[in-house]
């Protein structure tokens, strides 16, 4: 398909091509399920979008979801009228869903990252010195699943008193440096001991069959740890670690906004911003200190 080409050659990461792909096929679909005729570039139309939007916010989709498969097809549009297919920019007007940003993103505890981390390091199968690198790391660092899936080893630099990583493929393929702390790097050193005759050119994280870790390999054996650690105060995955790390690093440097955006790969500062917003244990605590609170 010329579109999925036009795709491919654009500055988006391999998670946000099949993400856009994905999102598609969901349209389609739906649109199937209202037209017999097959769908084609040419027919549509900003009726066929605001009626996909309104299925979507009736089926109770989240705005973050309806948003992004709008902007799937935002591409789309653009794409067949560039090309020619849409004598208008049918897309131009349909607005997206308004999203209420007004609370911080969920992160782990203290208490709930030494049972996480205990968890990892308990894994049965060999698996103790990967699993525990893998969590730390990501805690310390708040790198993108992504990110970690296609790290090389490389790309650590691992010194006594120092030591980084380079992301080669961050989002929208662009690169940057990460600092290692000491904890992260005890870590990732103690797990590289573990493997034999190493080479740079090896991915960082290994299977339990000696390739690559992918991505859905990784989440899983995150959510293997979790599970065993009995997290259960909020759903955890791989990004909630990003999250955790995110709001350590504000607790421990207050206002460093702009060093966080730069250690997380953020293009705007309102993308880190939503790590300063009261969380609800914040307001409940506000609450509980006011004032106003006294028994008559």
């Amino acid at each position: 398909m010329e579109f999925r080409a036009s795709l491919a050659r654009a500055d988006l990461s391999a998670a946000t091509l099949r993400g856009y792909l994905y999102d598609l096929r969901h349209f389609l679909r739906w649109q199937r399920g209202l037209q017999d005729a097959p769908f084609s570039p040419e027919r549509l139309g900003e009726y066929d979008l605001i009626a996909y939007r309104q299925h979507m916010v009736a089926a109770g989709r989240r705005p973050a979801t309806i948003n992004r498969r709008l902007e799937a097809l935002r591409r789309l549009g653009r794409w067949a009228h560039s090309s020619g297919m849409l004598t208008i920019d049918v897309v131009h007007d349909v607005r997206r869903v308004r999203m209420a940003r007004n609370r911080q993103p969920a992160g782990l505890t203290d208490a709930e990252v030494h049972g996480v981390l205990r968890a990892a390091g308990a894994s049965r199968h060999g698996l103790a010195p990967r699993n525990y690198a893998l969590v730390q790391l990501m805690l310390q660092t708040g790198i993108r699943v992504g990110e970690v899936a296609t790290l090389q080893v490389g790309d650590v630099t691992l010194d006594d008193r120092s030591g980084s990583l380079r992301i080669r493929q961050g989002k929208g393929l662009k690169a940057r440096e990460v600092p290692l702390n000491a904890t992260a790097r005890r870590a990732v050193k103690a797990y590289l001991d573990t493997r034999p005759a190493v080479t740079k050119a090896e991915s960082l994280f290994l299977s339990s069959r000696d390739g690559p870790m992918p991505v859905r390999s990784i989440q899983a054996a995150i959510a293997s740890v979790v599970r065993r650690a009995r997290t259960h105060r909020v759903p955890v995955s791989a990004h909630t670690l990003r999250h955790t790390f995110a709001l350590g690093y504000l607790r421990d440097n207050p206002g460093k906004l702009v060093e966080l955006a730069t250690l997380l790969g953020h293009e705007s500062l309102d993308t880190t911003a939503v790590y300063t917003r009261p969380s609800n244990e914040d307001l409940a605590a506000d609450l509980e200190r006011s004032h106003l609170n006294v028994d008559s």
